[in-house]
């Protein structure tokens, strides 16, 4: 199987598990219409990263004499270390479609800063308290700057939905913000840490009973996938908002372009999630994980460039992105040096 030797290429893959993690949600935006709900769209999502799994174990899981290829080591692994993957792949999805329904009800600046906020912070402290790696002031710093940075950007997104308004400003509900909370602690303590605890630690020479990466990854997609049955559908028939989505317009509504997208969207994700676990074996799975959550940054520039999002905003928006990106360029330099 394949596995990375020097901490360079490991950190490069996290750089593109950023890239990864903050692109795939512009396949969203490609298939979102006024039928396609994103209910509809994230079975494809949950398709994608199925079958991107399975591809990515049977290539860079099997080739080659080192390690141990993915069929060999998923007979071995024992079903404490398979449940924890696959429970990180459920509480992964419902983390997921929590935050959605959390920036429904209180919109993006209140809800995704605590919700991803939470998920970045919990996500490092637990990853690290499994696998000790690097150094944890620095790492722990450059986590902070990072939340800062989230912050800043929710602030830019709330000036602009302000001066849009007039200067009126939806408050979020409580409700709302209960959910992004729920949304972040399950998304940072039940997921990447739940994954990786089950993972060997020396990739060349794996322990008997654990996973490697492209076992735990499949077991992850796999929970994910299944999860999709119950979540995706009580809030397809029980939407917080708006008409219930039939399952069967999955079938009746979609056409060969829309499901091709949102298989894509999961593909795009899954990669940056198979990567991430990949490098984990030498950046440590807190760094590993902490730049991951960089792809926010990923985002914003999407949303600024290429979506437009902020044009005509004030000049208070425009500010704020401009600390949040140099925020987010900093804490990502220090958790870079954490482990170098």
């Amino acid at each position: 199987m394949f596995f990375v030797e020097n901490y360079g290429l490991a950190v490069a893959f996290c750089v593109v598990t950023m890239l990864c993690w903050g692109s795939w949600g512009n396949t969203q935006k490609l298939a979102s219409n006024d039928k396609w709900k994103y209910q509809l769209f994230y079975w494809d999502y949950g398709i994608g990263i199925l079958l991107s799994s399975f591809l990515i174990a049977f290539t860079l899981g099997s080739f080659g004499t080192a390690g141990r290829g993915f069929l060999v080591d998923i007979r071995q692994a024992g079903m404490s270390q398979l449940g924890l993957a696959f429970l990180g792949g459920v509480l992964f999805n419902l983390a997921n479609i929590l935050l959605v329904i959390a920036i429904d009800l209180a919109g993006l600046a209140v809800a995704f800063p605590i919700g991803i906020g939470l998920a970045l912070v919990l996500g490092v402290v637990q990853t690290y308290w499994f696998n000790p790696k690097g150094d944890p002031v620095l790492l722990f710093a450059g986590v902070a700057l990072v939340a800062l940075a989230i912050v800043l950007n929710a602030l830019a997104y709330k000036s602009l939905v302000a001066s849009k308004a007039g200067g009126a400003q939806k408050g979020g509900s409580g409700l709302g913000i209960a959910i992004s909370v729920i949304a972040g602690v399950l998304m940072g303590a039940g997921f990447f840490g739940l994954v990786s605890k089950g993972m060997v630690k020396n990739f060349a020479a794996p322990e008997a009973g654990l996973m490697t990466p492209y076992t735990a990854l499949v077991v992850f997609a796999l929970g994910l996938f299944c999860s999709n049955f119950l979540w995706n559908t009580i809030v397809s028939l029980k939407p917080v908002r708006g008409e219930p989505v039939s399952p069967s317009s999955y079938f009746s509504l979609g056409t060969p372009r829309l499901h091709a997208v949102g298989i894509l969207g999961g593909t795009i994700w899954n990669i940056g999630m198979a990567l991430s676990l990949v490098a984990s074996g030498k950046a440590g799975t807190a760094i590993s994980y902490g730049l991951g959550q960089g792809a926010t940054l990923v985002a914003a520039l999407w949303g600024i460039l290429i979506w437009k999002e902020f044009k005509g905003a004030p000049k208070l928006a425009n500010t704020l992105n401009l600390a949040m990106f140099v925020l987010f360029v900093a804490g990502l330099a220090l958790i870079i040096r954490a482990g170098a």
